[in-house]
């Protein structure tokens, strides 16, 4: 399939698959225009010039679904960008909260022949640094079972499998709290007068009778909404 060759349709594709990945399938207009940082009219025009060379469905005033062409180009882009983050954090010294605008600017200059290189020199990780599945070469993609730790009822308790790379500060906050991939979590209280949340989440080491270590946070909503944990 030929690759898309304008930055601007490949970070479309990506962001409207990766808007679906962990949540609803469908965007819309006004989605992309805020995640891309553009006036909904620059968005409606770029929509339409994606869905006259079809890569995307989109009614007029409806939802945004990629096309089986527009989501193989899609995954491309996200294989690209995960394959960085995950490079430039095992190999490089980055930290996770640094590597998203790098991986951004980097996609749209690596080969797919350098992007290979990459998947194998890290021995082809499954996740990227925050838990996003990274697309084999032939496009196959695993998701996770998971639920955003916002929307989970106080009872449920899994391990963290995704956290979303957004905000550079939620990702401090988060490490501070303990709050990383794999991370043990159960939620005692969902305080929704106050918009945070209660959690237990089991720390990495153990205390001196060998029993893990246990620690309650409250988080605000923004926080938690950052995080995924397994079904």
């Amino acid at each position: 399939m030929k690759f898309p060759q304008s930055n601007v349709s490949q970070d479309y594709l990506k962001t409207i698959y990766s808007e679906g990945e962990w949540g609803s399938p469908q965007v819309s207009v006004s989605t992309l225009a805020a995640r891309l940082g553009v006036s909904p009219s620059t968005a409606s025009e770029t929509v339409r010039r994606l869905a006259s060379e079809g890569l995307i469905h989109h009614e007029r005033y409806g939802l945004i679904t990629l096309t089986d062409r527009g989501r193989q180009a899609a995954l491309q882009m996200v294989r690209r960008h995960r394959l960085i983050e995950t490079v430039l954090v095992e190999r490089l010294g980055y930290s996770w909260d640094e590597v998203h605008d790098e991986a951004e600017v980097l996609e749209h200059a690596v080969s797919d022949r350098l992007v290979d290189r990459i998947d194998a020199f890290l021995g082809h990780p499954r996740r990227d640094p925050h838990g996003d599945p990274i697309p084999d070469a032939s496009g196959h993609v695993s998701v996770p079972r998971a639920v955003c730790l916002a929307e989970a009822p106080p009872g449920s308790r899994g391990t963290v499998v995704r956290i979303s790379d957004d905000e550079p500060l939620v990702l401090r906050l988060l490490a501070e709290s303990g709050l990383h991939l794999d991370a043990a979590v159960s939620v005692v209280e969902q305080r929704e007068f106050a918009g945070t949340a209660v959690l237990e989440v089991a720390g990495p080491t153990a205390d001196e009778d060998g029993a893990v270590q246990v620690r309650t946070v409250e988080l605000g909503e923004p926080v938690v909404r950052a995080v995924w944990i397994s079904r």
